[in-house]
């Protein structure tokens, strides 16, 4: 299913004109299984870190890692305005129990936050590296098995003979029988 959606994004010729138009390097396009999964593993791993400006982070990595751009970013979208509280509890909660801290109550206030940051910072960066590592090595794992799996049970269909491959010529009798409804 994924690798049908990237295959049908990349024919498409509105996407290669934009490309073309902007001049848009290919290779951050790239929708093959290494470069999907490195970037599912890049923006997951940033979007644990408590930081701002994620994104800024994802394109300061483009020339020393290969992966694809907009998965990448848009995988750093997990922490958003409306997760990260949640996100970011959980990170103090658990990196204080891997150091075995007492937790301090929290309140979700910008005054509570200002006067509690200097007992909650390590936890909470302790925390965040345990669920950027293990989140985006989840995420890596994750999606490198299912490409495979679709890969073979596309070769699977094949050897049966039921692997069904939209050509040009049904898409094109389609639009034009829509067209004269």
């Amino acid at each position: 299913m994924i690798r049908k959606t990237f295959k049908n994004l990349n024919a498409s010729e509105k996407l290669k004109t934009f490309i073309q138009k902007h001049k848009v390097p290919t290779e951050y396009l790239s929708a093959n299984r290494k470069m999907v999964s490195r970037a599912v593993f890049i923006g997951l791993f940033i979007a644990f870190i408590p930081m701002p400006m994620q994104m800024l982070a994802v394109v300061i990595l483009i020339p020393f890692i290969r992966f694809n751009v907009p998965i990448a970013l848009a995988m750093c979208w997990l922490s958003n305005p409306f997760t990260m509280p949640a996100m970011y509890y959980m990170e103090y909660m658990t990196g204080s129990f891997l150091l075995g801290m007492e937790t301090t109550p929290v309140e979700l206030t910008v005054e509570w936050f200002r006067q509690n940051i200097g007992n909650i910072f390590i936890p909470l960066y302790v925390g965040a590296a345990f669920y950027s590592i293990v989140g985006s090595s989840v995420g890596y794992y994750l999606v490198n098995h299912l490409w495979r799996s679709s890969v073979k049970k596309d070769q699977i269909s094949r050897k049966n003979g039921t692997y069904k491959r939209a050509s040009k010529s049904k898409k094109k009798s389609t639009k034009t029988n829509k067209s004269k409804s």
